[in-house]
């Protein structure tokens, strides 16, 4: 299979934004209320979907890179989430119930999130959570994003 060096940045865009509208599916079709760290993931995917848009059409070697630590920053932030979730290290007090300890956990803190707590894991299939596939399908998609990025323009071998 080939594709273009473009098909493959708007399949990688897609993954970011298929992403959110999964994390909106969970929340307003399947009642999971996301806490504050869940909102924390959503932000990178949407620079990452931006940016992706706008390497698609501008085509810029340094988008594509871009995006691509986007995509790394929701994966670190997914990793750091399922260690929380799985009580390997302290999460942050604002939403671990473990009380407000510092201004720092204040700017941390998301209003919409205060009844979640992070800590607890509202979801889970064949043992991984939400946290855990944004951590392992976002490091994956970076790792391509950071590929595309030195592909020459033109059609490129997939499989």
């Amino acid at each position: 299979m080939t594709l273009s060096r473009r098909a493959i940045l708007m399949g990688l865009t897609a993954f970011s934004i298929a992403s959110i509208l999964g994390a909106w599916a969970f929340q307003y079709i399947g009642g999971l209320a996301p806490c504050a760290m869940c909102y924390w993931q959503r932000w990178p995917h949407w620079a990452a979907s931006l940016i992706g848009i706008a390497a698609v059409f501008f085509g810029t070697r340094i988008l594509p890179y871009l995006a691509g630590l986007a995509a790394l920053t929701t994966s670190f932030i997914g990793f750091y989430h399922s260690g929380v979730e799985r009580k390997w290290w302290p999460g942050p007090a604002s939403c671990t119930g473990r009380g407000l300890s510092s201004d720092m956990d204040n700017l941390l803190s998301f209003e919409g999130a205060a009844p979640v707590l992070c800590d607890e894991i509202p979801w889970q299939m064949l043992g991984l959570t939400m946290a855990n596939l944004n951590g392992i399908g976002s490091l994956v998609v970076a790792v391509l994003w950071f590929w595309a990025a030195r592909l020459p323009e033109g059609k490129h071998r997939i499989f």
